[in-house]
């Protein structure tokens, strides 16, 4: 044990989280702790040195303050803690990831005339998931829904891919997306889904004044039918080059900031 973690469980640091999860990367632990809705046990951090980066010596900061066990790791060893991921050297052990209930998003919605809410129809790769939510943290969405299941849930890895932006968002899980949808158009929500075909306008022509939510269908299969049947607009965005589609995160990210580009404007 090094003098450094002896020194932290000298302190009394907190009981460590039973299972849970290892975050990893600088931004996404920098980003848990700021956020702070997670407990959080140890860390681990490369050894200190007289002239360390300053995100580390921040985050050491941090994990020091809240009396964390704070270890050091051989780079195989966190390899496989992290299961391969670009950890940088930097992982923090905390609980699940902390959704919100449904009813909580509907209360934001209620209370909110611009209210923004993104949802995956079953999107299935962590780094589209963490991309979208990614751009959905900076845009100030009020929150994000994704389903039970067959679904890729809100995992270190999608946190990653998020830039830790994940640790501050609202997001849901729900059972029926369809059910989820009916209770939004409810509060007056407009329901733009981002897919292709004969119905579908051109992205920048649809108004996102209001209440709206915009719903990102799945890696290769787009949007599911009785979702799709629940959107007020669907949207494409125009590839006058030829290739045949975009990344979910990458469509994703456009029309979002198309939407506060005439909100913007208005």
């Amino acid at each position: 044990m090094s003098k450094e973690t002896a020194r932290h469980f000298n302190k009394g640091p907190r009981e460590l989280v039973s299972g849970g999860e290892w975050l990893y990367g600088r931004n996404p632990v920098e980003e848990a702790l700021a956020a702070n809705r997670r407990q959080a046990s140890e860390i681990i951090l490369p050894s200190a040195t007289p002239n360390e980066d300053e995100q580390i010596a921040r985050i050491r900061d941090e994990a020091r303050r809240r009396h964390l066990v704070i270890r050091t790791m051989e780079r195989n060893q966190l390899d496989k803690l992290t299961r391969f991921g670009h950890h940088q050297g930097v992982a923090l052990k905390v609980n699940g990831y902390p959704y919100v209930e449904f009813e909580d998003l509907i209360d934001e919605v209620r209370n909110d005339e611009n209210a923004l809410i993104i949802i995956l129809d079953h999107l299935e790769d962590p780094q589209n998931v963490g991309s979208i939510l990614r751009t959905a943290c900076a845009a100030g969405a009020t929150g994000v829904i994704i389903p039970e299941d067959r679904a890729c849930g809100i995992t270190p890895a999608a946190v990653r891919a998020s830039a830790g932006g994940a640790e501050h968002l609202k997001v849901a899980r729900v059972v029926n997306l369809v059910r989820a949808i009916e209770s939004l158009r409810k509060e007056g929500l407009w329901m733009t889904g981002l897919d292709w075909g004969e119905d579908a306008k051109t992205y920048t022509d649809i108004d996102y004044s209001g209440k709206v939510a915009l719903v990102i269908g799945a890696e290769g299969s787009g949007i599911s039918r009785l979702v799709r049947e629940n959107c007020d607009f669907i949207a494409q965005i125009p590839m006058p080059g030829g290739f045949e589609s975009l990344n979910a995160g990458v469509a994703a990210a456009i029309t979002i900031y198309e939407i506060l580009r005439q909100r913007s404007a208005q």
